[in-house]
């Protein structure tokens, strides 16, 4: 097991490991997730403006991988533009199919979407085309900073037209 916040794996008997998770498991905040076995090469933020993406943030997770070598490569999340050339699949998907699937799932009016949010996603498997599937991890509402340089003009666009038709 390699905790987040430490260095070194540990070796943990399976009822060890459940003991120490028995909270997390109860109060059903452990997600059943298959392993992802492109962890290595990193996790894409995709930043969204409302329903919009703003940008992208790419960066290897040292708590995602367990060789010591994998995780003397994590380095800072490098930021980029919505246009992106590497990341235009995922905003398209993202734009045009999760996030009204997202709002339509929960019930939740596209305008009503926070200003700022991201989703992380791991590197699934690669398709038959060549490129690459995503697998959500997270998605953060609070708290999101930093962002892309660019992020800002998108969310003051979005925020404009909220106050365009509250007027």
């Amino acid at each position: 097991m390699l905790d987040a916040t430490k260095e070194a794996s540990e070796e943990l008997a399976l009822d060890d490991f459940l003991r120490r998770c028995a909270e997390y498991f109860e109060n059903g905040s452990v997600i059943d997730q298959l392993y992802q076995p492109r962890l290595s090469e990193g996790v894409v933020r995709c930043y969204m403006a409302g329903d919009r993406c703003a940008g992208f943030g790419d960066h290897k997770v040292k708590a995602l991988v367990d060789s010591p070598a994998a995780r003397s490569e994590a380095g800072p999340r490098l930021y980029t533009s919505n246009a992106d050339p590497r990341f235009q699949r995922l905003r398209r998907l993202m734009e045009d199919e999760w996030t009204p699937q997202l709002t339509s799932l929960l019930g939740i009016a596209r305008g009503d979407l926070p200003a700022i949010w991201d989703a992380d996603f791991m590197l699934g498997p690669v398709q038959t085309d060549g490129s690459d599937s995503y697998v959500l991890g997270e998605i953060n509402v609070s708290s999101v900073h930093p962002y892309p340089g660019e992020a800002p003009a998108e969310i003051a666009r979005r925020v404009a037209d909220r106050l365009q038709i509250k007027l």
